[in-house]
C-alpha cells in the first residue's frame, strides 16, 4: 500500500497600507477617547492548507497624533521609548474564522520590549476580485490591552481624583489584504 502525501497550499496576503490602519484608542481626561495610529507597519496572513497565521510590525516612531509635541513624547521613554525599542510586533498563535466571518485571533504583542498574549476578535470577509483583477481580503479586529503590562506607565493624577490615561487600551486594526 503506498500512500501519497498531500501538496501544501500556501497563499501569502500582504496588507495594502492604502486601505489600512492599525491604531489605537484610550480614555482621556475620564472624558474622552484619545486616538492615534501607526503610518509605517508591515502585516502578512499565510493561508496553509485551510489555516491561518498572522505576523506584523509597526514602526514605533512612526506614531502619529494631531500634536507634533505629543508625538515626540509618546516616542519617548515615558511611552513607546522607539528609540530602544523601534518595533512593535506581533505573531499570531490561532486564528478562527467562525459563521459569518466572525473572527477570533490569539497571539504574542511585543511593546517595549516585553511580550504577552492578547486576544482580538472581529470579523473577516472575502476574499474578492477588485477591478483590476487583485484579489482581496479583510480583517477588521479589536482587542483591549492593560497598558502597564507594556511598561506604558506614565500618567498625571487629577486635582479631584482620577487620571490623565486609563489603564485599558483598545488597539483598533482593520486591515485589507491583497494576495501575492
Amino acid at each position: 500500500m503506498t500512500t501519497t502525501a498531500r501538496p501544501t497550499r500556501t497563499t501569502t496576503w500582504r496588507a495594502d497600507l492604502v486601505h489600512s490602519t492599525i491604531g489605537f484608542a484610550v480614555t482621556h481626561m475620564v472624558v474622552a477617547t484619545f486616538r492615534g495610529r501607526f503610518e509605517r507597519y508591515d502585516v502578512t496572513l499565510v493561508e496553509r492548507d485551510g489555516g491561518l497565521a498572522m505576523a506584523g510590525s509597526a514602526d514605533a516612531s512612526s506614531i502619529v497624533v494631531k500634536d507634533p509635541d505629543l508625538a515626540e513624547h509618546l516616542r519617548s521613554p515615558e511611552f513607546f521609548d522607539a528609540a530602544a525599542h523601534p518595533l512593535l510586533r506581533f505573531a499570531s498563535t490561532a486564528i478562527e474564522v467562525g459563521a459569518g466571518g466572525a473572527l477570533v485571533l490569539d497571539g504574542a504583542l511585543t511593546v517595549n520590549g516585553l511580550t504577552r498574549d492578547v486576544r482580538a476578535t472581529g470579523s473577516s470577509r472575502g476574499p474578492v476580485e477588485d477591478p483590476f483583477g487583485a484579489i482581496r481580503r479583510g480583517m477588521e479586529l479589536e482587542a483591549l490591552i492593560d497598558r502597564r503590562d507594556y511598561g506604558l506607565d506614565w500618567n498625571l493624577p487629577l486635582p479631584k481624583g482620577g487620571l490623565a490615561l486609563d489603564n485599558e487600551v483598545r488597539l483598533l486594526v482593520d486591515l485589507e489584504f491583497t494576495r501575492l
